[in-house]
Order: structure tokens, then sequence, then C-alpha cells
């Protein structure tokens, strides 16, 4: 393990749940999550205002605490995004990624009225009342227009190298024709990144877009930002993630969330090296094993030699002497006139 995994700099750490939380999870800190989206849907799409639908952290079980640190939002044009921070790996992560996405979908359709009240909040600025909403809602709708979905986008930041991807930072997923590979509903779009990936040093960096995922990849480690991230954005980001900025009560819970973090990283690398030490071992015995079992084969082939000589000297014939060693007379022949 690096050393550097376990050092506390003058940042919080993201790939804590309160770090994340901190960076991307809270009013005050909205401005960087949109930046950040924006830039992995550069060319595509433009978010200029979002809502957290959930501000805690909805895993599905205690087994998830310290794993997965999820933000639920929804953007002033109606997308429906999941940001999630994934710590470290765990077998079926791609089915997992894909429930969530289908739950996010699912739920348009049973809480159709409470997504239009959200959907006007983000345009008029202000929430709604029950009265207000009953008085604008429009008269019934068809039924098929009750499946007329958003576009829900699953943004999946990966602290781990998943083997159901290919050996790349960022993986993009969308439902495709198999042959043309033509989009066939623009409403599905998981994008994947995983951070082990991301080697670009900041000299490299030349886009908004690297800088950010550079940051959050190295932050941890700095005690100030570096003199080439000048944006307005990284201004805000040292402000809001500088540990020493945290309340007394986000200190507390950043501590031990950090000491979550180191060790379920100690508890993974001592895995990792028992797992070798014992394939080690394994590797080893094997190799007696097959050394030892060699060797006998090897001396009995020398003792079926020498008799085969013996049995020739004293006057027997090829076919008496195979049938004496087990050699077969070809062997024979080539033994006894070596």
């Amino acid at each position: 393990m690096d050393n550097m995994d376990l050092t506390c700099g003058h940042f919080v750490n993201p790939f804590t749940d309160i770090g994340f939380k901190i960076i991307f999870g809270q009013p005050a800190s909205k401005e960087l999550l949109i930046t950040l989206l924006n830039e992995l849907l550069a060319g595509e799409h433009r978010i200029e205002n979002l809502i957290f639908l959930d501000k805690e952290n909805h895993s599905d079980s205690m087994a998830d605490a310290g794993i997965i640190y999820d933000l639920y939002c929804l953007t002033d044009t109606g997308e429906y995004i999941i940001v999630e921070m994934q710590n470290r790996f765990h077998s079926s992560f791609l089915d997992r990624t894909l429930f969530y996405m289908c739950r996010a979908i699912g739920r348009q359709v049973e809480n159709l009225r409470e997504k239009r009240r959200k959907e006007r909040e983000l345009q008029t600025g202000k929430p709604e009342t029950e009265e207000d909403f009953l008085l604008s809602e429009p008269m019934q709708e068809n039924y098929g227009s009750r499946y007329k979905l958003s576009t829900v986008y699953g943004i999946f930041l990966m602290n781990f190298r998943e083997p159901g991807l290919e050996e790349k930072f960022r993986t993009d997923t969308v439902i495709a024709d198999r042959e043309s590979g033509k989009v066939v509903n623009p409403h599905f779009r998981q994008i994947f990144l995983q951070f082990p990936y991301f080697t670009k040093e900041l000299k490299d960096c030349e886009t908004l877009y690297d800088k950010l995922i550079y940051t959050l990849k190295n932050m941890q480690h700095w005690n100030r930002m570096p003199d080439a991230l000048k944006e307005q954005v990284f201004s805000r980001l040292e402000e809001l993630a500088a540990v020493a900025n945290l309340s007394l009560e986000d200190r507390i819970a950043y501590d031990k969330a950090l000491d979550r973090y180191r060790v379920s990283r100690i508890v993974e690398e001592d895995a990792r090296e028992a797992g070798w030490k014992k394939g080690l071992a394994e590797g080893r015995a094997e190799g007696r094993a097959e050394g030892r079992a060699e060797g006998l084969a090897e001396g009995q082939a020398k003792e079926k030699v020498a008799i085969a000589r013996n049995l020739k000297s004293l006057g027997l014939s090829t076919a008496q002497i195979a049938q004496a060693t087990g050699l077969t007379e070809e062997e024979v022949e080539s033994t006894v006139n070596n």
C-alpha cells in the first residue's frame, strides 16, 4: 500500500462518504456538482440547476455502509441523475447499478404527480402547495403518456477496477441496436469512471474535465491547491473541502469516515497479501510434488535401460527383453545400441 493513501492532507478525501457529500451533496456545493456533470456531458446536455431528491444515504443494507455514497438529483429540464461513489469492488457491481437505474425509472411512473411537482418547483424557483398544484394539474392524460419517461443518467465514480468493463477510465453505455449501434432509447445512460485508470499528470490535463478528475483523485494528499488550477471552481472547492473549514459535527463524522476508509484499505491490502502468500505456498508445494513425480519417472526409466542392457549381454532377444522390461522393441534397440 502506498503510504500516501493513509495520509491526511488539508482537504477532505472524496472517497469517504462524508467527504463525497461535503464536495457534492449539500446545497452549498451544488454548483460544483453541476460543473462536474456538465463537463461529463459536454456537447450533449447542459444543466443550469438541480435539486437533491434524497438527502440521505439510501443504501439497501447495512453491508453497503462505507462503500456506497450516492446522490439522487432532478435537473431543471427534467432529467434524473444518480451520482454514486463506489469505494471498493464488490461482486455483481454492474447488476446493482442496473437495478438502481431501473428503480429510478420505475419511480417516475409510480410517483407521476410528485415528479410533476418537483419539475414545476425547479421551473418556478419556489415550492407549490398541494392546493396550488391541484389547481394547475392538467386534465387526465391518455394511458400511453403515463409511460413517457425522462432521461435517467447514472454516473458511477469507482475507486477500483471492474473486471466487467474495459481497462480504461471512462465507459459510456446506452441502449442501442447491437448491429448498427443506433441508440434505441435515449432515456437510459450510464457513465462509469474507473479512477485507477486515470493516470494523467496535472501538466497533461488541458481541459476542465481532466483537471476536475485529477483533483478528485489526488486532493486528499494536498496541503493547498496547485497553482495550475486557476479556474473559479477550484477556489470554491478549496473553500468547501478544507478540513479546517468543517463544522465540529462534520469534522467528527469525517474523522470516523476516514478511519473506516483507512481500515478498509488495510483489510483489502492484507487480504491481497494473504492470497498472494497462499498462492505462492501452494505453487511451491505443487512444484515439489511435480518434481518428485518427474524424478521418480526418470529413475524408473533409467532402471529399465540398465536392465535391458544386462539382459542383452546375457544373449536374450529383443522381443524377450521388451517383454521383461515393458519397453517396446524399438526402445530396446535404441537403448542397448547407445
